[in-house]
């Protein structure tokens, strides 16, 4: 099966199309990753790319409490242990660079400052991870964020552009934005959020502007084979509602990050996270219009995967959650073996107990 074959096209050269996808496992409480991330990273290298967890790339993009970050040489160190681990079993590893925006709590912010976001528009039916009025750890609603000034849209997109290059001095293969599931880069994304009057305000054009200058910033520090995006069009985590031109929309970043020569685009269809569906065609037809590597992550298994590759429509395909429970997982998809069922209770926070202890199916026998 094309799945578990070498892929060595379009400027990557990994030991299989699968990847493991992003997951926040909020196992870091001072930001700086450890011995135990380098174990849980390295237990999954069967997968042939690897792509982290969210990593904040400030003190004040984060909505979850415990994440990791790479705006620190402390946090830089703390990675070079995770991707030596990776490395070690030729396994490529990039880190997906994360900024919330209003998708966090007063709480999750220094000095208790409000989050920032394209607009003041709430999300009001969604929540961070912060404490609660009792102090306690717990879901809580998000707060009313602030509009970012011009000048400060500015200085997130260096902040993405920072992380990028520390990224590379921690020995990461490269860094995948975080461009979707209704974070920063797709509130500038949706006219439902964006209400700016600025140059990220408006038309598609200007309301791409966000998302294509942080990519650019990235490229300029460590080059546009080492920058990649992760896009949900469709999706609506997060309160973000569809919208008349969605599908320009994304046709619009499909030509522009085209013209940029990244390392992939990384797609994930929602339904597998109870929310809307990629529409019949949408992926051909952003194939069409974007001849670079494209994953897709979401609901995904072996023969929906190999479809798609064989069709063309993809070039690699990503598992997130049953990542967690299966850190075999290649091997299990290959040998029709069966798959654990993750503990959810189990999946934030805490310590070793859900996160390194999952066994090996070989093992098991």
């Amino acid at each position: 099966m094309l799945l578990f074959e070498p892929y060595t096209g379009k400027g990557l050269a990994l030991k299989n199309r699968i990847v493991m996808a992003p997951m926040t496992r909020a196992r870091n409480p001072n930001g700086i990753p450890n011995e135990m991330n380098a174990l849980y990273y390295r237990q999954r290298t069967n997968a042939g790319l690897i792509i982290t967890e969210g990593t904040s790339i400030s003190p004040t993009s984060s909505g979850v409490l415990h994440i990791p970050g790479l705006y620190t040489p402390e946090q830089v160190e703390g990675w070079k242990l995770v991707t030596a681990a990776v490395h070690a079993a030729g396994t490529k590893i990039f880190t997906q660079l994360w900024h919330v925006g209003r998708v966090s709590h007063t709480t999750n912010q220094p000095g208790g400052i409000a989050p920032v976001s394209a607009s003041n528009i709430q999300a009001a039916n969604s929540h961070a991870w912060g404490y609660n009025e009792n102090g306690q750890e717990a879901f809580v609603t998000c707060s009313v964020p602030v509009a970012l000034t011009t000048g400060g849209v500015k200085g997130v997109i260096q902040d993405f552009a920072n992380a990028a290059a520390n990224a590379v001095k921690a020995g990461f293969d490269g860094v995948e934005l975080h461009g979707a599931n209704g974070y920063l880069i797709e509130q500038f994304l949706n006219p439902f959020v964006n209400n700016r009057t600025d140059e990220y305000g408006g038309n598609i054009v200007n309301r791409s502007r966000f998302l294509l200058e942080a990519i650019d910033a990235c490229i300029a520090n460590i080059g546009a084979a080492k920058v990649a995006i992760r896009l949900t069009p469709y999706g609506g985590l997060h309160e973000m509602p569809h919208y008349d031109e969605l599908e320009a929309t994304y046709s619009y970043l499909a030509a522009e990050l085209g013209k940029r020569n990244i390392a992939y685009i990384h797609i994930m269809d929602q339904q597998s996270r109870g929310s809307f569906a990629l529409p019949n065609g949408f992926l051909e037809r952003f194939r069409k219009q974007y001849s670079g590597v494209i994953i897709l992550a979401g609901g995904m298994n072996k023969e929906k995967a190999e479809q798609y590759l064989i069709a063309g429509t993809i070039d690699l395909a990503a598992w997130g959650e049953p990542y967690i429970a299966n850190p075999d997982l290649a091997e299990r998809l290959k040998n029709n073996w069966p798959l654990n069922t993750p503990d959810r209770n189990l999946h934030y926070g805490g310590a070793a107990h859900g996160y390194t202890d999952y066994v090996a199916y070989e093992a098991i026998q």
